[in-house]
């Protein structure tokens, strides 16, 4: 049951907890947002003719930067993957209480990355007359870095930094060293048009669709069946396959969160290392994104790793805080109904929409998305819908998980 506000003196030491409420609430605030689309907003703007600069600015920070820099709309890939670390001591540690063996959870852990990579390339063929072997949604990565995270567990946190900034380290190597273009290249022939943001000097290393991982997929993804036989050339937003290695580390900090928050110390120790970490990596990846690597979310640039990781922590101390530790929970209801059914909630976005949309249309009326705020209107309805569909499976008990 959730309680409301509970006020008691704070324990010098916590027990390590079964379960966080807070990360339940904090993953459902991440599946609303990511379903949300932007709640219509950056498309009711783009149809409204006349220039608004708040609405413009709000319309900017529910859509991805074209490149480098930050929105919020890049922050939720960042805040789901850091997540998924977070939970994975919570449900290691419950498997091996229940008696588990860690071949058995290895088992597992090597199933549900086959099916996250599956039902990432299923998403991603939606209206194809073929399979797209693509590996760039959020699923498809979780599901090809999990495995290496989950050998992690449960060893000792300098190990795991250790190899997190390794692998950030070598990503940045492997960009840093890559052949630049030479001199009059046809940069339209990936996908680079007059106006775009270009990168400079150095930091070139990283531009769109010429750096080491795009040329990775030119030779990966071509191994694989292509539609219409047209070998892959670029993705046209300048993702790429190899975003989940950098990922990783994502994950590896929040397996290494995840068991801060499960230990022993007291919630003000837990609180001020999370806050201080997460000022440290906004500080430093500011300061990378200066010359040395820039802040690139589409590459998932290491500077980009410590820099949305900073803010991923921050974010989830402030959960923790107001819901586990001062016990403020009422308020999170609609948020965890969500969170506990993040698969349930995240496949409804991907394969309902346009349903749900013309259910809407057929028992409301026709004609209720119509007009300049009908893209809003709509984004709620249906986000609307999932949710009681969220709510039902809460309260009969039905968790959807892999």
């Amino acid at each position: 049951m959730l309680n409301g506000a509970t006020h008691m003196s704070e324990p010098t030491a916590e027990k390590p907890r079964a379960r966080l409420l807070s990360l339940d609430a904090y993953r459902g605030l991440t599946l609303l947002a990511m379903a949300s689309s932007g709640l219509g907003i950056a498309k009711m703007v783009n149809a409204d003719p006349v220039s608004n600069f708040w609405w413009d600015q709000i319309a900017n920070q529910l859509d991805h930067t074209a490149w480098r820099g930050c929105s919020f709309w890049d922050m939720i890939q960042p805040t789901f993957m850091f997540i998924v670390g977070v939970a994975m001591p919570f449900s290691f540690e419950n498997r091996r209480a229940q008696g588990e063996s860690w071949w058995k959870m290895l088992g597992h852990a090597a199933f549900r990355s086959l099916v996250l990579v599956g039902l990432g390339v299923f998403l991603a063929s939606q209206g194809s007359k073929h399979t797209n072997f693509v590996f760039t949604n959020v699923l498809a990565q979780v599901g090809l870095g999990y495995m290496f995270v989950f050998l992690l567990l449960g060893r000792h946190p300098a190990l795991q930094g250790g190899v997190a900034c390794a692998i950030l380290v070598i990503d940045w190597l492997l960009f840093a060293t890559h052949p630049l273009p030479e001199h009059g290249f046809p940069w339209i022939s990936v996908g680079i048009y007059p106006g775009w943001p270009r990168l400079h000097g150095f930091l070139e290393h990283w531009e769109k669709n010429v750096n080491f991982a795009s040329h990775f997929d030119q030779w990966f993804l071509n191994l694989f069946p292509q539609p219409d036989g047209v070998p892959f050339k670029f993705n046209p937003g300048g993702y790429t396959t190899l975003n989940f290695v950098p990922s990783i580390s994502t994950m590896i900090f929040g397996v290494m969160a995840g068991q801060w928050l499960r230990s022993h110390r007291s919630a003000s120790e837990k609180m001020a290392t999370l806050l201080i970490l997460g000022a440290v990596g906004i500080v430093l990846g500011t300061a990378l994104d200066n010359n040395i690597c820039p802040v690139v979310k589409r590459i998932w640039t290491p500077s980009w790793v410590i820099y949305s990781t900073g803010w991923t922590v921050w974010q989830l101390a402030a959960f923790y805080w107001v819901i586990d530790v001062r016990g403020f929970h009422r308020w999170a209801l609609p948020l965890v109904v969500v969170g506990v059914n993040s698969i349930a909630m995240y496949m409804m976005w991907q394969l309902s929409h346009g349903w749900v949309r013309s259910i809407l249309k057929t028992h409301i009326g026709q004609n209720i998305f119509d007009g300049p705020n009908g893209p809003i209107i709509e984004s709620v309805s249906v986000l609307f819908v999932w949710w009681l569909v969220c709510f039902w499976m809460y309260k009969r008990r039905i968790f959807l998980r892999i």
